[in-house]
């Protein structure tokens, strides 16, 4: 199948480019059987060499491209996306634009570019060079790393890695559609250089990049391409500190220069894609500046309710398929609001998705395990497109040319809401049956004095996140168990001994709180999935979280609960092996779904306290079993806050209130731990206070306890474990740089409430960086507990 030419609503302006009928805003690019971080990683140990990692990466673009024209993108009218990255499409502007910090200065060439290890070591550190800092892409739960932009940062064009792309794809017969950040959200979403004054706005430079992206146009231009993409998302949100008639004011500028004076002649037709939300009043400043084309997200975001100026001379896309989620669409309902896009007086109307593709699975046929009629309920990325091309020739040569499509897939979503198991009425009775009481707990002094009575730990003590190093030996098991050559007893055994080990290792360094490590599980979420009802998992599912590091997303179908205990019998077997006290490890509701396809037919809340409930009755389990003290992490917390500040209040209360739910049962001397990393703390601060827990472990390490002062001066006064080993970074921190930040954080925060820990679970790094680090740690923390002394 093809997809028909654009369909004109209005009399089509002869000089306006024709924009593909169908399209998608990006694709995974990790590769089905995430061959692009297999190579990545062998590039990192040096098995490989950057030759070959460039052939591989050539090899999965051309299998893309083929896929993509298989499913009925066309090949020569820029349907099929360029939006391959080697890590992060934010670093790859970056990188593009020379916005390399000055401590990387020497990787790179006289012309500002950098080869593929210097790429790398920007994303990951070296030495004592650390990394970008790593934050949440929006509302998802892709990590991007963080421009660092400042009055010295010297713009150019220092990477034509986006015009070789296109040009590979031309010679291979296909047209792409290049892909890139946007100059608006690329300076929003940047933070202020090491050196920049105080207050300084990284959107302040837009005038000095704005050439540097003329110059790529141009180029881009000249090797032929017809359209290019410029992703804003950054317009979808009024959270970003810049006010807003400075961010509208700033795509004005940016738009008349790379729309306007810039010549048609000299640059391609440029698409500006708003993926995750609702433009808003940036529509119509968008739609008044000189582009050709203005994807709009449809899922997150809503159509304006009557024309919009400006429109006349442009495409508009409608993002009716959601790019976000794995659900089948109700094809008919979503050709009706396509239908009604046409009133809004664009030059025409094309079909899209919400956002990019990379947040969703390649291809739910390629899931053998699932229930038949549960893969007949989904949609991954392959059959997304198809939904798209299917709405195109819908929207293009009416109802009756797709009837059979729009009737199957209507049939699906009927078949899903009528499945048992998708309502089940004693849980339903349970969160029905939810009073006030059930989501709060005691006073905090008294549980300090009950908890410091019972636990009798040193000032600063030490812990860890949960995870330890999944070494082969552990995957290889884990592997053959699932294939059934290895007995369930003899895999059991193998964890048993991974856990020794690790309470081992923990009880040498000298860690104060230990964990089990976690090795009998293959994801924080997953392996809940597989014990409570209402989920279901894939083989094949994986995303991408960041750089090389892939998760397979569970699938919330249904209503949830738990059919027996998940954790106790591992955590109590632990607290067998030491004296110590032994933290019970579980993940939090809002976490839970956020790294999850959650259902979306019932309301977020009802689900996440459903969970909520099945957490707790787990927690009440662990505490009968004698364990002191438990984690729920929540890192999650902060990435599903909704992009507009309006929204927020109502997204808290039910997101703290399901973490409440799972967490207030417990008696006063029983210590309720959570965990929250990489994400903007500051917007959720109030909602840190509320979450009620007895301490809290937070990301600090790359930011340098930036969020410390922030804390303390909105009266946080309870523990407080900022992270002092940043563990996404390859790189061992030396044990002064460990004491640095942890006296910098007992400056900002009172030292009886300080917690000493990494800033994330240790499951993604190995023991040779894994052990010096936290013996640098605890030797950090005795030397600062001796100054305090």
């Amino acid at each position: 199948m093809t997809t028909p030419q654009g369909h004109s609503s209005a009399q089509h302006d002869a000089t306006l480019p024709t924009f593909p009928a169908g399209t998608i805003l990006g694709y995974p690019r990790i590769g089905p059987r995430r061959e692009l971080k297999r190579a990545v990683e062998s590039f990192w140990a040096g098995r490989i060499d950057e030759a070959e990692l460039e052939t591989t990466a050539a090899t999965l673009r051309a299998a893309t491209r083929d896929r993509l024209v298989a499913l009925g993108l066309r090949a020569d009218d820029a349907s099929v996306p360029g939006s391959f990255s080697f890590y992060d499409q934010v670093l790859d502007a970056a990188v593009t634009v020379g916005a390399v910090p000055a401590r990387f200065a020497s990787l790179q060439d006289d012309d500002g570019t950098l080869d593929l290890a210097g790429y790398f070591t920007v994303a990951r550190g070296a030495g004592d060079d650390a990394p970008l800092e790593m934050t949440k892409w929006l509302d998802t739960n892709y990590h991007y790393l963080v421009p660092e932009i400042g009055p010295e940062t010297a713009f150019r064009l220092a990477s034509d890695r986006i015009v070789r792309e296109f040009v590979e794809a031309q010679a291979a017969g296909v047209t792409t559609r290049p892909v890139i950040v946007g100059p608006v959200t690329f300076l929003l979403l940047s933070k202020p250089s090491d050196v920049a004054p105080t207050g300084f706005q990284p959107l302040a430079r837009l005038a000095d990049l704005l050439p540097v992206y003329a110059e790529l146009l141009r180029s881009l231009a000249a090797a032929g391409a017809p359209w290019v993409q410029l992703d804003e998302p950054g317009l979808v949100t009024d959270t970003i500190d810049v006010p807003l008639d400075e961010v509208h004011a700033a795509l004005t500028e940016a738009y008349r220069a790379l729309a306007t004076e810039l010549p048609r002649g000299e640059r391609p037709a440029i698409l500006v894609g708003a993926p995750f939300g609702d433009l808003q009043d940036a529509l119509p400043v968008l739609a008044a500046t000189d582009v050709e084309a203005i994807a709009i997200d449809l899922v997150k975001g809503s159509a304006p309710t009557g024309p919009v100026a400006g429109l006349e001379t442009k495409t508009l896309v409608g993002g009716v398929i959601d790019g976000h989620n794995i659900w089948r669409a109700d094809l008919s309902a979503k050709l009706e609001i396509l239908e009604q896009l046409e009133g809004l007086g664009a030059a025409a109307v094309a079909v899209g998705t919400s956002t990019s593709l990379q947040h969703v699975p390649h291809d739910a046929d390629d899931e053998p395990d699932l229930d038949p009629l549960l893969r007949s309920w989904l949609a991954f990325a392959d059959q997304k497109v198809v939904e798209v091309v299917t709405l195109a020739q819908g929207l293009a040569e009416g109802r009756e040319s797709v009837h059979a499509a729009l009737l199957d897939a209507s049939d699906a979503v009927a078949s899903r809401a009528q499945a048992a198991g998708v309502v089940d009425t004693a849980v339903r009775a349970r969160t029905a049956a939810l009073k006030d009481a059930d989501f709060h707990r005691g006073s905090v002094e008294d549980r300090r004095t009950a908890q410091t009575a019972r636990l009798g730990l040193p000032l600063l003590p030490t812990t860890t996140i949960g995870s330890f190093p999944q070494t082969v030996e552990i995957r290889k098991a884990r592997a053959a168990h699932a294939k059934g050559d290895l007995s369930l007893e003899a895999y059991e055994d193998e964890m048993r001994a991974e856990i020794g080990r690790v309470v081992d290792l923990q009880e040498e360094i000298g860690i104060d709180v230990l964990v089990h490590g976690e090795a009998e599980r293959n994801d924080m979420v997953q392996y809940f999935a597989e014990l409570l009802d209402g989920f279901a998992v894939t083989r094949n599912g994986w995303v991408q979280s960041y750089g090389s590091r892939c998760t397979r997303p569970s699938i919330l179908w249904g209503d949830v609960s738990r059919p027996a205990p998940m954790t106790v019998r591992w955590t109590q077997y632990t607290q067998s092996l030491t004296a110590k006290p032994v933290k019970g490890m579980l993940t939090g509701p809002v976490t839970i779904m956020a790294w999850s396809f959650v259902r979306d037919d019932i309301p977020l809340g009802e689900t996440a306290n459903q969970i909520g409930l099945a957490l707790r009755d787990e927690i009440a389990d662990l505490e009968a079993a004698g364990i002191a003290i438990i984690q729920v992490d929540e890192p999650a917390l902060r990435e599903l806050l909704p992009l507009r500040r309006a929204d927020q209040q109502a997204y808290l209360d039910w997101s703290v209130g399901s973490f409440t739910l799972a967490t207030a049962g417990v008696r006063p001397d029983t210590q309720i731990h959570t965990h929250l990393c990489y994400s903007e703390f500051g917007e959720v601060i109030g909602a840190i206070d509320a979450l009620d827990a007895d301490v809290t472990s937070i990301e600090a390490a790359r930011s340098r306890m930036e969020i410390l002062p922030e804390l303390s001066a909105s009266g946080f006064a309870r523990g407080v474990g900022p992270g002092v080993y940043d563990i996404h970074s390859p790189r061992v921190p030396s044990q002064e740089e460990v004491t640095d930040l942890l006296e910098l954080a007992v400056k900002s925060v009172d030292p009886a409430l300080v917690w000493v820990n990494p800033d994330c679970g240790l499951k993604t790094r190995g023991y040779a960086e894994t052990t010096p680090s936290l013996q640098h740690l605890v030797a950090a923390a005795r030397t600062v507990r001796e100054q305090l002394a």
